[in-house]
């Protein structure tokens, strides 16, 4: 085996092992938040969601992140390893630090960069205009009445109309694209689909949660919150360990799809068929990172967003586990962290927009934005870098 490819494989499971520290701890936030679980039992639940869920469900993701962001024929084992150390730098950074940044996010940009500095633009599968464009008019025919919807109603029940407007714009754009792409009408692939879903995924999350709590609260109305806790809390660790195997449907076959792609493009399987093996790595390497777990990641998640009762937390982790999975039989790679801030949004604006700590939530979006252009360049300098340390 070509040294590049086991240097290769290897960058790829440490990549899996920081997943699990950082993306992998959204799964278990709110379980550990409410005392639903010991620390130490809900990360056994991730971690064995996170190793399941590759097997579960399809490995589409797999083949997204593999083939459907620079071209195959273009792929070589330098382009992937780069990619992956710039990526697992980034994430490893992200994760010290205690922000909840996408590994896929961090992979693309990686991958995009170390492309661009190999081959160039032609070798990146980018998106034509005609499809941008057709993106952008379904995305502003939601975002427009959305945004006056929901100014009106933050208006009449006294809350921040600006903020309602966003809100409203954003939900309306992340839900009219859905129904474009289900419509037939927009057909976004590989790295659009990436880019367009950072926003679209975190509000489906919100809206999801939002109104699975609303229907909870009313159904519940007359019961005290003692009953409600004893329900609920069980019910929180299904929903996340629910999450969990969503999340290794997702995420966690990141480094399964470019374990693959560094072997194809080495030249050891015929075509892009993921080995069992591969299979068993990449979870059991997120598996063990989960096991460390990312509690800075958690706190930030879990605590200091808003404040999350047992029924909300059980809103919050069925949004996000079904977005994840449905997203994960697409194939079209999301990110946990993405998904689960805005479901904990959702349940958090049940109580009013004050209820939200609004500075956190731009914190975590803001590393959402700079994610994949800062893997981007890191990637591109790396590959630079080492064409002229190598001559």
């Amino acid at each position: 085996m070509d040294p590049i490819v086991l240097i290769g494989i290897g960058l790829a499971l440490c990549f899996a092992f920081l997943n699990g520290l950082n993306d992998a701890a959204s799964s278990i936030a709110i379980i550990v938040a409410n005392r639903a679980l010991s620390p130490g039992r809900a990360v056994a639940l991730a971690a064995a969601g996170n190793f399941l869920g590759p097997f579960l469900l399809t490995t589409a993701i797999a083949r997204t992140i593999g083939t459907g962001i620079v071209e195959s024929s273009a792929l070589t084992p330098a382009i992937l390893t780069v990619a992956l150390l710039a990526a697992t730098a980034f994430v490893l950074a992200a994760t010290r630090s205690g922000f909840p940044v996408s590994s896929t996010h961090a992979l693309v940009g990686g991958l995009v960069g170390a492309g661009l500095a190999a081959g160039g633009p032609g070798i990146v599968l980018f998106p034509s205009m005609e499809t941008v464009g057709i993106l952008l008019v379904c995305a502003v025919a939601g975002a427009v009445p959305g945004a006056v919807l929901f100014y009106a109603v933050a208006h009449r029940i006294k809350e921040d109309p600006r903020l309602g407007a966003l809100l409203g714009g954003l939900f309306g754009a992340a839900l009219a694209v859905p129904l474009g792409i289900l419509a037939g009408v927009v057909h976004p692939t590989g790295i659009l689909a990436i880019v367009v879903f950072i926003v679209v995924s975190p509000m489906l999350g919100l809206f999801g949660a939002f109104v699975l709590d609303v229907a909870i609260s009313h159904l519940f109305r007359y019961s005290r919150q003692n009953r409600m806790r004893k329900v609920f809390l069980p019910l929180e660790v299904v929903a996340g360990g629910f999450q969990a195997l969503g999340h290794g449907g997702n995420d966690g076959q990141n480094a399964i799809g470019i374990i693959t792609a560094l072997l194809l493009a080495g030249g050891m399987i015929p075509g892009f068929t993921v080995p069992i093996w591969v299979l068993c790595a990449g979870g059991g390497a997120i598996a063990l990172g989960t096991f460390f777990g990312g509690w800075e990641v958690i706190g930030r998640i879990a605590r200091k967003i808003t404040k999350i009762r047992p029924y909300q937390g059980f809103s919050a982790a069925s949004s996000a586990g079904v977005i994840l999975s449905a997203h994960g039989l697409s194939g079209i790679p999301v990110s946990s962290s993405h998904v689960i801030s805005g479901a904990i949004v959702g349940v958090g604006i049940t109580r009013g927009f004050r209820a939200v700590r609004w500075d956190i939530v731009r914190e975590i979006a803001f590393t959402w934005i700079t994610t994949i252009p800062i893997a981007v360049i890191l990637s591109f300098l790396l590959y630079q870098a080492f064409r002229v340390a190598g001559g």
